[in-house]
Order: structure tokens, then C-alpha cells, then sequence
């Protein structure tokens, strides 16, 4: 077999926040990286030089066979974050997933297939969303064969670039701290760079076991909303003031927000789903499995991620408009 192939890597989500920086984490250590894309992404983009581009999505099967053809590895990070029905999420998260599992599995029955997840598929429950990563990482279970496995359940992930946060960075930057929830609540953060390196580590350890596992940035019981606004004004050098935002006005603004996009065609930023995943009261991630495994430890805290992605922000938006 040709050595590059051994070396070579199917990526899917790689234009997103999450997939250019395991782009760019891949292809430093080695890997020749195939990407899936609907359309080309814009020049320059941060990540996307010397990427080999597969033009399909996880809807066909015939592009999808061309991606993971030869692949000696398959890192899945696409995935639908936004929509108002079941169907919607499991178009993507579900239909596709099983899709891509299938091509690889055709393809190269011993190819090893990593799943980057949501911590969110702890509790199905909660929302469409969380219901659909949940079955997504059913998908790759039933359908792995002799295929090794992996899914990677990661928390809220943050850092440069990503637009997801960007609403709640800019208030914080300006000394508004919306806190989306009970004060009480505790939650796990990942900065991009680790979970990126997680993935980058996971693919030179020898032996996975076939399961998900939880991962954070070595943050021990995860945080609170407090630890988070004092953060961010050590770093901005001003008091930051937190302002709960209560359930009920948010439940208010998810149906205002789905009233919206079903007019204009849309997709709605918040829904009641959402709001039960932002007001949950545990998002805290258990990372002794994954280490015990592995051997992987993050490099990133809080303060020194929010550091860097505080220091990326100019006038309201991200430096690198081609994050």
C-alpha cells in the first residue's frame, strides 16, 4: 500500500470552528488530510491550505466514498447544531453519521473511525439536539463492524473565531455577564486547541476502547458562573456584573426566536430545547476514563484560553475574518 495512504485522514466538519483547528492540529503532525465540503471554502481561511477537498455532503454516499477511500483513518466532526424539529438533527447527525460509518466500513473494514461528539448525548432528554448525538453515537456503535471506535463527548467549547460564543464574549468584554441559567449550575469548558490535540493524541494511541468518553481542561468540578465572570474581568480590568437571565424570559425568547425563522425561512438561534440544555444545572465532564486510556492531559485553563480569545476580539468581532 502507498505510505501516504497510511498517513491520509477523511475529515468532515473541517470549514467549522471545531473542524479547522483539528485541520491545522492534523496536518502539523503528520497526517495528509482529506476534507468533505458543500462548496470551496473562502481563501486564505485559517486551516484550509493544503487540504485535499472531497465537493459532497453527508447526504451522499458516493462523496463520501470517495473521502474516506484509502483513509487509514475517519475523524468526524460535522453535525447540525441549529433547527426546530427532530428530523432536522437527525438528518445530520443521525442519517448522516450512519452514511459515513457505512462508506468507511466498505471502504476498509479495520479503519479506525473517531467521533466528536457533544457532551449534550448525556442527556438525550433535554433536546432534539442532544437526542440526535445520542443516536448518532448509536449509529457508529451498530454500524462500526470490525471498524475500531471512538466518541469523543466534549463540554462547551471556546476560543478564537467561534461565532456561537461570540454574542456572550462581546457583552463580557463590555462587563456584562449574561448567566443563562442557575447560578448554582456547574459546567466543564474545553479551549479548542486541546480538544484538538485530544484528537490529534487519540489517533497515535495504539488500543481505543470502544466507547464515549467525556473530555475538559483539567478543571476539577468543572466551574461556576462566578468563576467565570471573575475571570473574564481579571482579564479585561473591570468589574464584569453578572445579570441572570430567568428561565421563564428565555422559554419567552425561544418561542419568539422559533416564530421568527418559521416566517423568514430560517434557522432559530434559541429554542426550548436549548433553553432545557442552558439551564441545566450539570454540565461538569468526568475526563479519569479518557486519561486512564490515554494518557492525554489538556494544556489550556480557563484564564490563559480566555486570555487568548479576549485578545483576538477587535471592535465587536473576530481580528481573523477568515477564522
Amino acid at each position: 500500500m502507498n505510505v501516504t495512504h497510511l498517513r491520509t485522514l477523511a475529515l468532515t466538519g473541517a470549514t467549522g470552528f471545531v473542524g479547522s483547528a483539528l485541520s491545522q492540529r492534523l496536518r502539523s503532525s503528520g497526517w495528509n488530510v482529506r476534507a468533505l465540503c458543500r462548496s470551496e471554502p473562502p481563501a486564505g481561511s485559517r486551516g484550509m491550505d493544503r487540504v485535499e477537498w472531497v465537493r459532497g455532503s453527508l447526504e451522499d454516499l458516493d462523496s463520501l466514498r470517495v473521502l474516506v477511500g484509502g483513509a487509514a483513518a475517519v475523524v468526524h466532526c460535522a453535525g447540525a447544531i441549529r433547527g426546530t424539529t427532530a428530523a432536522h438533527f437527525d438528518r445530520t447527525n443521525v442519517d448522516g453519521t450512519a452514511r459515513l460509518v457505512r462508506a468507511a466500513r466498505d471502504q476498509h473494514p479495520e479503519m479506525r473511525f473517531l467521533q466528536v461528539s457533544s457532551l449534550a448525548a448525556r442527556a438525550p432528554h433535554l433536546s432534539h439536539y442532544a437526542r440526535s448525538k445520542r443516536l448518532g453515537e448509536d449509529a457508529v456503535r451498530a454500524g462500526a463492524g470490525t471498524m475500531t471506535w471512538i466518541a469523543l463527548r466534549p463540554p462547551a467549547v471556546y476560543g478564537p473565531g467561534d461565532r456561537e460564543t461570540l454574542p456572550l464574549v462581546r457583552c463580557m468584554r463590555l462587563g456584562v455577564a449574561p448567566v443563562l441559567g442557575e447560578e448554582r449550575a456547574r459546567f466543564s469548558l474545553l479551549f479548542v486547541e486541546d480538544l484538538a490535540d485530544a484528537v490529534g493524541h487519540l489517533l497515535d494511541t495504539p488500543h481505543w476502547r470502544p466507547e464515549p468518553f467525556e473530555i475538559h481542561d483539567g478543571q476539577a468540578g468543572g466551574y461556576a458562573w462566578g468563576d467565570l465572570v471573575r475571570t473574564v474581568g481579571r482579564i479585561v480590568g473591570r468589574r464584569v456584573h453578572a445579570v441572570r437571565i430567568p428561565a421563564l424570559l428565555l422559554r419567552v425568547a425561544a418561542r419568539v426566536s422559533l416564530g421568527v425563522a418559521s416566517r423568514c425561512g430560517g434557522l432559530p438561534m434559541l429554542t426550548p430545547g436549548k433553553v432545557r440544555e442552558l439551564t441545566h444545572p450539570d454540565w461538569v465532564c468526568d475526563d479519569a476514563p479518557l486519561r486512564a486510556a490515554t494518557g492525554w492531559r489538556p494544556a489550556t485553563l480557563l484564564e490563559p484560553g480566555m486570555r487568548r480569545t479576549l485578545a483576538r476580539l477587535r471592535g465587536g468581532r473576530w481580528a481573523d475574518e477568515h477564522l
